[in-house]
């Protein structure tokens, strides 16, 4: 296992329940690839090219950049995340309640973009499109359905773009990606089977995996710009130990080598960008997420026959968002956007290791030119989480301390900088 413990079985995780809060997009994904686009909910990325970070959402934004540029910059990821509910074991009813329990966290980022010439560009990209981290505790009534989760991940993008045409560029690149995860599940303190706090399934894993991205910008004229790109799904398997009663009832402490399939979904996003005067530029994007790929979680041990922990049935989900950009003078420039996030799981699926639901994003930035080559940007973004309500009952898992019914409420505060250079 690498140091930082991201969520093999996220899948596992969302396999006895699901994703958590921690993330700001739907599922598990992280949108924050910048504090640039954090300042207007990320509306227009992939036709915009602020700086060297615009290659991580269409590497053909690369043809706009000039020069040799490098971005770097990070977010913090403050959220506010509470579950209320009731765990019931036969007559027996006991709260089932946890406060704050998605785990702050900090998203570095960092690029480099060089015009080759007129018409070829490069650019290396390094930061993250999935994460999160969620904590119960083992006094969680509902604790046996999952008590703990994470995901963890890391990629490294090299792309490429060319100008077809003066109104045409086309971008693409190859993803390496670095992952790893875990999820645990305790029997709760209702449980009549086992004592509190034993563990029923632990696992954790890693793997790495070779994706790819590619994009398009069409220049329809001076003012209006139109971008679209597309990024492939990552096939993992997540490869570690396991234990716990559930995968070894005669021995739980025991570890054996185990492994579970995780694919992180498609995207894909197509976007505006209208110059409406010398001051003010408005700016859309529709994001497309393939989560229906998120059927089911099974894991895999050597000589044994595959265990299944979940039917997830997620759905696709959509993102819109509207954003717009005003230029106050030659150095500060202003960001605004609103954005809604569609949830990628219905009330039926949901659970309380992965609450995942609707939120809406409203977002203030601004921009600096603090001399002809050096730049900083800061971005503000609250999230509001749509109430959403859950239901878990699983026949094994209820025997260690019942069925659980309950809501999720909270919110999210995101705070980035960045600091951009051009040589």
């Amino acid at each position: 296992m690498k140091t930082n413990k991201t969520l093999l079985s996220l899948a596992v995780a969302c396999g006895l329940v699901a994703t958590s809060a921690t993330v700001n997009a739907a599922g598990f994904q992280l949108a924050e690839y910048s504090a640039t686009g954090l300042g207007r909910a990320y509306a227009g990325e992939a036709a915009m090219a602020d700086n060297a970070g615009a290659q991580w959402r269409n590497p053909a934004m690369l043809t706009y950049l000039e020069g040799t540029q490098i971005s770097v910059g990070a977010i913090y990821v403050d959220p506010n995340v509470d579950v209320n509910g009731t765990s019931s074991y036969g007559p027996a009813e006991l709260p089932a309640n946890s406060k704050d329990f998605a785990h702050d966290a900090v998203i570095p980022n960092f690029y480099v973009s060089h015009k080759y010439n007129d018409k070829f560009a490069l650019g290396f990209a390094l930061g993250t499109n999935y994460g999160m981290e969620t904590s119960l505790g083992k006094d969680f009534a509902g604790a046996n359905h999952g008590n703990e989760a994470s995901v963890y991940s890391v990629e490294a993008n090299l792309n490429a773009a060319y100008q077809l045409t003066e109104a045409v560029s086309i971008g693409a690149g190859v993803r390496y990606i670095d992952a790893e995860g875990s999820f645990g599940a305790v029997a709760s303190p209702q449980s009549a089977v086992l004592p509190a706090g034993t563990t029923l399934k632990y696992m954790e894993g890693d793997d790495t995996a070779w994706a790819w991205q590619a994009g398009t910008a069409w220049q329809i004229n001076e003012s209006n710009r139109v971008g679209f790109t597309y990024k492939s799904e990552v096939d993992l398997t997540l490869e570690g130990h396991a234990n716990g009663f559930g995968f070894n009832p005669a021995n739980p402490m025991a570890k054996k080598a185990g492994s579970m399939n995780l694919a992180l979904p498609a995207t894909a996003e197509l976007a505006t960008y209208h110059q409406l005067n010398d001051k003010l530029a408005v700016h859309t994007s529709i994001n497309w997420t393939d989560w229906s790929s998120f059927e089911k979680l099974v894991a895999d041990f050597p000589g044994e026959d595959s265990s299944l922990i979940k039917e997830e049935n997620w759905e696709d989900n959509m993102r819109y968002a509207i954003g717009a950009t005003y230029q106050v003078d030659a150095k500060l420039t202003l960001r605004t956007g609103l954005a809604y996030d569609e949830s990628a799981v219905s009330e039926e699926h949901r659970t309380a290791t992965i609450p995942e639901t609707d939120r809406t994003w409203l977002s203030v930035g601004a921009g600096y030119q603090w001399s002809e080559q050096l730049n900083f940007d800061a971005g503000f973004t609250y999230i509001l989480a749509k109430d959403a309500k859950m239901h878990e009952s699983d026949t094994a898992a209820d025997l260690a301390g019942g069925s659980f019914e309950g809501e999720v409420t909270g919110s999210i505060w995101l705070i980035g900088v960045q600091a951009n250079y051009t040589f």
